[in-house]
This record gives structure tokens, C-alpha cells and sequence, in this order.
């Protein structure tokens, strides 16, 4: 093990370096980069019928930013859609292309759930969504997970709108105990 080094707690050693005697401990530079790579949803598709109504409803109804609006040709676009201030996943509209598509069209989540628009302020969100005529399917609700109200988006599609609970004092651990 004379190539190796400790980097982070962990031995890392180049790729020729025999590890056997490291027992588990030893890792080439490549597996550990591996390893240590970010991961994440970047989009979830949804199926549209229109992409300008969609984008309407999603900006105008629910505040989203408009992400992406690019041409792909023969009447397609890729066009992305975020909640305000959202970093990582984004709504990407799929215009549906064949009749199998259209009909998945507000369906894709077979009646349930689909996605969860989380907020931090639940009851001015609420509001202003009801103002802009959007469809709850029931009154908000206290859950031991924050306030929650299903709603509905232009096609169909049911949503959580929610606001995660606040942690009480009491479900922090103190780190120095």
C-alpha cells in the first residue's frame, strides 16, 4: 500500500496500486469520484395538450417561472416550467403526440397524487390560486406533515399544494449530548 493516501477518512489509491491487504478501505481514484458525484431529478414530463395554454396556466395560475421555451422542429418544444426560486426539478410540458398520449393527458398519476407544490406560506399561496380560479378538490387540512390541500391543474392532474410543518424544539437532538 505504498501509493495510498488518506483523503476524508478514506484510503484512496491510484488505479495500479494492489488494495488487497486494505481489507474494504482502499479505493481507486475513479470509484471514489464515483461515489461521490451529485445526483438528481433534473425534470419530470408532463403530458399537455397545448404548450401555450400550459404555459399560461402554469405562469399565470401558479407562478411558475418560465424556464426554457426552445423549437425542436415539427411542431414540438422543449419547454420547462419551475416554481419561483426552485433550483433542481423542473416541469417539463410534452405536448402529447398520439392518441395513446392524449389519453394519459391529466390521467398520468391514474387519479392520484401526482406532485407536490410545497410553499412556505400555505394559506397566502391558497388564496391566490383560488383567486386565479384553480381547482381544489378540498378544504386545507392539518397533517402531522404540514397544511395540505389537493388541487387540480388545467388537465386534470392532482397536486398536493403544502406547507411542511415547522420542527418543534423538541425533535432536534442537541448535537453535544
Amino acid at each position: 500500500m505504498t501509493n495510498c493516501m488518506v483523503q476524508n477518512a478514506c484510503i484512496v489509491a491510484d488505479a495500479a496500486t494492489d488494495v488487497s491487504a486494505a481489507h474494504g478501505l482502499c479505493f481507486t481514484q475513479e470509484s471514489l469520484l464515483g461515489a461521490l458525484m451529485e445526483h438528481a431529478i433534473a425534470a419530470v414530463a408532463l403530458l399537455v395538450r397545448d404548450y401555450d395554454e400550459a404555459i399560461a396556466f402554469y405562469t399565470n395560475c401558479l407562478d411558475f417561472e418560465l424556464v426554457e421555451d426552445t423549437p425542436l422542429g415539427k411542431g414540438k418544444r422543449w419547454v420547462l416550467v419551475s416554481p419561483p426560486g426552485a433550483k433542481e426539478t423542473r416541469l417539463l410540458l410534452a405536448l402529447a403526440s398520439n392518441s395513446e398520449q392524449d389519453i394519459c393527458v391529466g390521467e398520468q398519476a391514474g387519479g392520484r397524487v401526482f406532485l407536490f407544490l410545497r410553499v412556505d406560506d400555505f394559506y397566502a399561496r391558497y388564496n391566490i390560486m383560488r383567486s386565479r380560479g384553480v381547482r381544489f378538490l378540498e378544504q386545507p387540512r392539518e397533517e402531522s406533515y404540514g397544511t395540505v390541500a389537493v388541487f387540480e391543474d388545467l388537465y386534470g392532474n392532482r397536486w398536493d399544494l403544502l406547507q411542511p410543518a415547522k420542527k418543534r424544539t423538541a425533535d432536534v437532538i442537541p448535537i453535544d449530548r
